[in-house]
């Protein structure tokens, strides 16, 4: 999902003379636009352009925050926690000399800057939230490029030269947007215009410029080609002059970029950012569909549903997911989206078993499948980062998530309801399937590697992310049916799962930096995590709460309601303490 900075007055007051200011949205400076405006912070102010092309460490106080808040900006975009926002504006400040105060909460950052000769504080309000694993996993190689081209140690990863090839070669992607031209049209201008047009067109043409010239080592670059296109870098020659504006004409015919000491600049730091944020999702709505249908019939058979109900799960979920990917490519409100998706998703799983109910009747009687085919709007990972911000004593963000996350559960368990009071269902649980337990333990290990790799893949996880993540959640999620199969508590079994998650998730990390395991493979313990245990999320317990809710049964309704809010609480939980086992910063409050 997109990152648009809320920043509706930042150019009210700079018309110049008789000349109209026209923004990149199309509007007129001064005139009324008739609605509600939401776009980047202006990188084109001019404590920001005196800068553009000076090297970082040697630019004012304005430049350098332009930096740090966009990196955090384009990080709580992508639905990491505020802890997680914060560690990356520190990392990326503290090279530069800048020491970072910031608060963040769900959908803004307010954040003050000082080099210890001056300060700046920025706002940043973002129009909504999402998720996106690889935006997440590309900032953190960023922030690793960024040290490494500074000067410093890589933070992150064990060899810089996994984030070095990955962010020097970054390319856009094929069908990107075009990047939002915040230039001033007027007359005085025009030059400075026109050059800033010819920068973002070579962008969208996917020619590379500047530093993205470096060739790579090719160590590492095979394995980045969900992000780069590595054979076309060596077209960049022919767009140097475009990316350097004050550069003298001895540089026209040499790449500072393919020179270690050239000096990194402004400019070239926030094409890779440009890079970044204008990324289009890795898989198409039919595929992102497909993933949710595998994600929800296994989930089906996790909860106990036997085929019938995987195959109404799978169908209702395909064509549901489908539906609120193509809405969301039209912006459409996040609530009303779900609210569709869901009855869209639970009408087609119910009309598929009945249509199938033709030739066996048998599949009439799976009433309850409904609920597996619309789990996939269960907001698992706001719901995951905001118990690790409370757990981090960050108790705005984490109430904002929760709040948020109750919110998108009720929109979708209404939606869910009222579809069954109209077809006139009565979901009491799956039929028990009667295993073999051997044989069903197979099965859900397999099942739950297939869901954790789908709903990795709504996450927009890397295939090899969504690898590594469903072999955790198959090892976790099976272990913690096991412990339900043999009396314990569901709370209990949840929080065992999501603590040896964490601790997988950990190990798999140090195994990585150690070297026992290829560079590349190192991703975000939030991205491993999270969708391990999105599965384990009762879904089933808050569907049943909502329908008992809408029958005035309210005995049934508290009870599912509290037996699904203490799996909620454990989850986070077994995540933090598994944080706290492995994490110093976790560790101490400091």
């Amino acid at each position: 999902m997109s990152i648009e900075e809320n920043n509706a007055d930042s150019n009210s007051n700079s018309n110049i003379g008789n000349t109209p200011q026209i923004l990149s949205t199309g509007h007129i400076v001064g005139k009324p636009s008739g609605r509600f405006q939401t776009h980047a912070i202006p990188l084109d102010m001019e404590d920001v352009e005196r800068d553009w092309d000076k090297p970082v460490t040697e630019a004012g106080i304005a430049a350098k925050s332009s930096i740090i808040i966009r990196v955090g900006a384009l990080g709580l975009g992508a639905g990491t926690g505020s802890y997680r926002v914060r560690e990356l504006m520190h990392r990326i400040g503290e090279p530069m000399g800048v020491n970072v105060r910031a608060d963040v909460n769900l959908t803004d950052i307010e954040a003050t800057c000082t080099d210890k000769h001056e300060r700046i504080t920025e706002v940043v309000d973002l129009p909504t939230t999402g998720v996106n694993t690889e935006r997440i996993w590309l900032l953190e190689h960023f922030a690793d490029w960024f040290n490494v081209k500074l000067g410093n140690d890589s933070l992150y990863h064990s060899k810089a030269a996994v984030s070095k090839e990955l962010v020097d070669t970054l390319q856009a992607s094929s069908n990107e947007n075009a990047i939002v031209q915040t230039a001033k049209q007027s007359e005085e201008h025009a030059a400075k215009v026109e050059e800033k047009m010819a920068i973002q067109e070579a962008i969208r043409k996917e020619k590379p410029r500047g530093i993205f010239a470096l060739q790579p080592e090719r160590t590492y670059a095979e394995h980045f080609s969900h992000v780069q296109n590595v054979k076309n870098v060596q077209n960049s020659q022919n767009n140097l002059n475009l990316d350097l504006k004050n550069n003298s004409a001895a540089l026209s015919n040499q790449n500072p970029a393919c020179d270690s000491s050239a000096p990194l600049t402004v400019r070239q730091v926030h094409d890779r950012l440009d890079l970044i944020k204008n990324r289009k999702p890795l898989y198409k709505p039919w595929f992102a569909g497909l993933a949710s249908a595998v994600a929800c019939a296994s989930f089906a058979f996790l909860l106990g549903g036997g085929a019938y109900d995987m195959l109404g799960a799978f169908i209702g979920a395909g064509i549901g997911h489908y539906v609120r990917r193509r809405m969301f490519m039209h912006h459409l409100n996040q609530f009303v989206v779900t609210f569709i998706a869901v009855a869209v998703g639970a009408l087609s799983c119910i009309a598929s078993l009945r249509l199938v109910g033709c030739f066996d009747p048998a599949a009439l009687h799976h009433n309850t499948a409904y609920i597996g085919s619309v789990l996939f709007v269960i907001p698992g990972f706001p719901l995951i980062t905001g118990g690790l911000d409370i757990a981090k004593i960050d108790f705005p963000s984490g109430i904002q998530r929760l709040c948020y996350t109750m919110a998108i559960i009720l929109m979708g368990t209404l939606a869910g309801w009222m579809v069954a009071s109209l077809v006139q269902l009565n979901p009491q649980g799956f039929t028990p399937l009667g295993l073999n337990p051997w044989l069903n333990a197979v099965l859900r290990m397999i099942t739950a590697f297939a869901g954790v790799w789908g709903f990795s893949v709504l996450f927009n996880s890397p295939q090899r992310m969504c690898f590594v993540a469903g072999i955790i959640g198959a090892i976790t999620d099976t272990l913690r049916l096991t412990m339900a199969d043999f009396g314990i508590a569901a709370e209990i079994a949840a929080f065992t799962g999501a603590l040896l998650a964490g601790l997988l998730a950990s190990a798999w990390r140090s195994v990585v930096h150690r070297g026992w395991a290829p560079q590349y493979l190192g991703y975000p313990r939030i991205g491993l995590t999270v969708p391990s245990i999105v599965i384990m999320v009762p879904g089933l317990y808050m569907y049943r709460a909502m329908f008992y809710l809408g029958q005035f049964n309210t005995l049934p309704a508290l009870d599912w309601t509290f037996r699904a809010f203490m799996v909620i609480i454990c989850l986070p939980l077994g995540l933090a303490v598994a944080r706290v086992i492995t994490d110093k910063s976790w560790r101490y409050d400091i």
